[in-house]
């Protein structure tokens, strides 16, 4: 009788393997730290929290949380992966001085996360800067995108509480940086909040735009080139009213709820009112079309708001809801941006749909539950998880070309940091040298010249 041939050949491990380092191609990550000057900033911004003759930069351990969960990690102890390969990433401090750190940043409150976020405004700036082009404000404008996450909590925590959906768990604000068709996008808000929050709370709002503006360039925290967009959550009469305020004069982009009186509106437009929407490329959108809303719609509003409403055939199979027509799905955005056609205008709100490629992606890097239990605890969290996303945006921003830019964490990690290297020392150079058969050496290598190519910091 034969034995079953396996289609894979057979290997023999053994686990006394030296001068081999696993995730290698995470030094696409050290080097965009080094290049950024975020080592630098973050160990400034915690200098306090330094205690007299301690060993380890406060700095250094949140970076190094950042860069375990930009690799995959979801937990304060995966930062042994990089303790592991101390000769790429340095001295890691052990489970229980990490532990410590963010204990003690959490007592501080909100003291150690206004440092934390100042030091990632400042090197944002810097990045911003360096990318030219290929930057989010190259065009002279920033968008951002205001979005709820519910992430669930499996065990009890603080805050966590019943959801809107149903689940349990906790329900973060969060803000993103939109980097366009070219790019991908980068947090610049997160507002922790328990799972019961309300979804069109207008302080929350307010805060987390607050949050984001915080994080942008100077002259981007104020002005008609910044655009706020929000879903439905976002069109409060408060939060439109405080994006709209005299001095501030942002623009906006925030969907509205169809209320009856709208509904009834709408039904009034006469045909040759109807515009067809576009898409992107300019081509038009089969079976949709805008409208502008004008009168008595508009009352109690700021001033200069607009008022869009679009109608498409239902996709097959989709329900319709009370609040559409003439079996027409109906939805309703407010801006305040003049002069441009209310198609075009339409289509920038349906960018919006970006956020949710940015949630997804948070929730692939760290996001998919809070793993601390106390509320302060989460809230350090979450100022790590924004950094590992940072990070994840800005190297393939400086160093990736063509479609390599649009590649999400999961893609990112599969295909660039698990490569593997070996390591040799010669002289006193150290020379890591990654796998050549592997078919995106050749990408980490050129990413890693562009890089080298950038100005130091300072």
């Amino acid at each position: 009788m034969r034995e079953p041939v396996s289609s894979y050949p057979l290997v023999r491990v053994r686990g006394d393997g030296r001068q081999v380092v696993s995730q290698a191609g995470a030094v696409l990550l050290l080097e965009t730290v080094r290049k950024t000057g975020l080592d630098q900033a973050m160990s400034a911004a915690l200098a306090p929290w330094r205690k007299t003759r301690a060993v380890h930069d406060p700095g250094k351990i949140l970076l190094d949380l950042a860069l375990a969960v930009a690799m995959g990690g979801d937990c304060l102890a995966d930062v042994g992966m990089l303790r592991a390969e101390s000769a790429v990433f340095g001295p890691v401090a052990s489970d229980p001085t990490v532990s410590r750190l963010i204990d003690t940043l959490a007592a501080s409150g909100e003291k150690a996360l206004q440092a934390i976020r100042s030091a990632r405004a400042e090197v944002r700036h810097r990045v911003w800067r360096s990318a030219g082009r290929a930057a989010p404000d190259a065009g002279g404008t920033v968008t951002v995108d205001l979005d709820g996450v519910l992430v669930i909590a499996h065990s009890d925590k603080e805050d966590a509480a019943p959801t809107w959906k149903r689940t349990y768990g906790h329900h973060p604000l969060m803000g993103f940086v939109d980097h366009g068709s070219g790019g991908t996008g980068e947090p610049v808000a997160a507002l922790l909040r328990p799972g019961n929050a309300g979804s069109n709370t207008a302080s929350d709002h307010i805060t987390a735009a607050q949050l984001a503006l915080a994080q942008l360039p100077k002259k981007f925290r104020r002005g008609r080139r910044t655009l706020i967009r929000t879903d439905s959550a976002g069109g409060t009469h408060d939060f439109v009213a405080w994006l709209a305020q005299r001095g501030r004069w942002l623009s906006y982009s925030v969907g509205m709820v169809i209320t009856e009186q709208v509904h009834s509106r709408v039904l009034k437009v006469p045909a040759s009112a109807w515009t067809a929407a576009v898409e992107t490329g300019g081509e038009i959108r089969d079976g949709a079309w805008v409208a502008e809303l004008t009168g008595d719609v508009l009352d109690g509003w700021p001033k200069g708001m607009r008022l869009i409403v679009r109608k498409e055939r239902p996709h097959p199979g989709a329900q319709l809801r009370l609040t559409d027509a003439d079996g027409m799905r109906l939805t309703c955005f407010a801006t305040n941006t003049p002069g441009r056609p209310i198609a075009e205008l339409e289509l920038r709100h349906r960018l919006r749909a970006r956020a949710e490629d940015r949630i997804r992606a948070a929730r692939a890097t760290g996001l998919r539950n809070l793993p601390l239990h106390r509320t302060a605890q989460n809230r350090i969290w979450l100022e790590i998880v924004q950094i590992a996303l940072d990070l994840l945006a800005w190297m393939p921003m400086l160093a990736l070309t063509g479609k390599a830019r649009l590649w999400e964490p999961r893609r990112l990690r599969l295909r660039l940091f698990t490569t593997a290297g070996q390591l040799v020392t010669t002289g006193r150079q150290r020379i890591l040298r990654l796998a050549r058969h592997w078919p995106w050496t050749g990408e980490i290598t050129a990413a890693l010249a562009r890089l080298a190519l950038l100005p130091n910091p300072g």
